[in-house]
């Protein structure tokens, strides 16, 4: 009993520091309420008002047509020009996509011959030119196959009818993925920073010293930092995750919001403790945020919340299975987007446990060694 009464009051005192501290406080808030907003509804991967330009070398009513179907609000008004400045604005980046249809297009086609319509693609957009395509196929093919056969649609002349179901997203939109993935990595990069930085300032502002003669051990200080800051980055989740992406950016969110909860409180104490032995890595602040940086950054981009972990070569995806980001992922996708129960992720769960206790089990001995060096 004494010794969670040490862990609660120095989690207490940590809790106060974080208080007296106005820019940890603005960049908590900032990060989960305008970062995730600007995130979710500025970070597009469909296609949406993409440039187009037109060479129409045919100028027949089918060529017209086609060039009338590309709409918004995946396109921009087709803009025609000449042959001779087509290299000229993909060059300089007016145009991302210049659909060129030859002399005689619509002639060829209704003689049964098979004419080439040309689309030149500005492919340093990655994601709108893969798209974008795809689309302007789907649009050349429909009005030529209207224009064989008025009285047939795109798809009765297709040997296979697809059906799609688009599940948990419906409408394909970036901002009910980019909103909660940018919730997920926020957790990942406060959890690092703020018990990092508690360590640090401790020692900066000398009060480590204090810690050291008073009758707690080191694991109380750590718990203490782990379940404080913890506390302040679980509760900034929630608030984010109901104000901003449900009411503010209209995400549904299909699984249990306490099942999530308890997810994020077994990921922040994997994270915490990492930021823990991190900053015991280091001796000041500027130190810790240069080593922060690349472990964000892998942490982010290959924790399959970006790009999928299937994409990625074996040994690399093998490897990320050593980091809790990979996990947390899987979990927060499974709860929030399908709905999963803890009969389907408690498997996951316990592997965020166990690498969180090696986690900690590395720190607390870094730490141990850190305020024995002090003493």
């Amino acid at each position: 009993m004494m010794r969670l009464k040490n862990i609660a009051q120095l989690g207490i005192k940590e809790l106060y520091s974080l208080k007296a501290d106005p820019v940890l406080l603005l960049l908590i808030i900032y990060i989960f309420s305008v970062a995730v907003y600007t995130v979710a509804t500025g970070v597009n991967f469909e296609v949406k008002n993409a440039s187009v330009a037109v060479v129409d070398d045919d100028n027949s009513p089918l060529s017209r047509q086609i060039t009338a179907s590309l709409l918004a609000p995946e396109f921009q008004p087709a803009v025609k020009i000449d042959a001779s400045r087509m290299n000229e604005v993909l060059d300089q980046g007016e145009f991302v996509f210049v659909l060129v249809f030859p002399p005689n297009f619509e002639r060829d086609l209704l003689q049964g011959k098979k004419p080439e319509v040309q689309l030149n693609v500005d492919a340093s957009a990655m994601t709108q030119a893969g798209n974008g395509a795809v689309y302007i196929q789907q649009i050349i093919l429909a009005e030529a196959i209207h224009a064989l056969s008025p009285t047939l649609n795109f798809t009765d002349k297709l040997p296979v009818n697809i059906s799609v179901r688009k599940l948990f997203n419906p409408n394909s939109s970036s901002a009910w993925f980019n909103s909660v993935m940018q919730v997920i990595n926020s957790v990942t990069m406060l959890g690092i920073i703020l018990t990092g930085a508690a360590l640090i300032r401790e020692r900066e502002h000398g009060t480590i010293e204090h810690l050291l003669v008073m009758p707690v051990t080191p694991a109380e200080i750590m718990l203490a930092k782990i379940w404080a800051n913890g506390l302040v980055i679980l509760i900034a989740t929630l608030l984010s995750l109901w104000l901003v992406v449900n009411k503010l950016l209209e995400v549904p969110i299909h699984g249990s919001v306490g099942l999530f909860a308890l997810a994020s409180a077994i990921y922040l104490f994997s994270v915490t403790s990492l930021g823990i032995m991190l900053g015991t890595l280091t001796r000041s602040m500027a130190q810790f945020g240069l080593l922060i940086i690349p472990v964000v950054v892998i942490m982010y981009l290959l924790s399959g919340g970006t790009t999928p972990q299937e994409s990625m070569p074996d040994a690399l995806r093998w490897i990320m299975q050593l980091s809790p980001s990979t996990h947390f992922v899987s979990l927060a996708q499974d709860i929030l987007y399908r709905g999963a129960g803890i009969e389907s992720v408690w498997p996951l769960l316990l592997i965020l446990l166990a690498i969180g206790a090696v986690f900690f089990s590395v720190a607390l001995a870094r730490f141990r060694k850190a305020i024995v060096s002090m003493g």
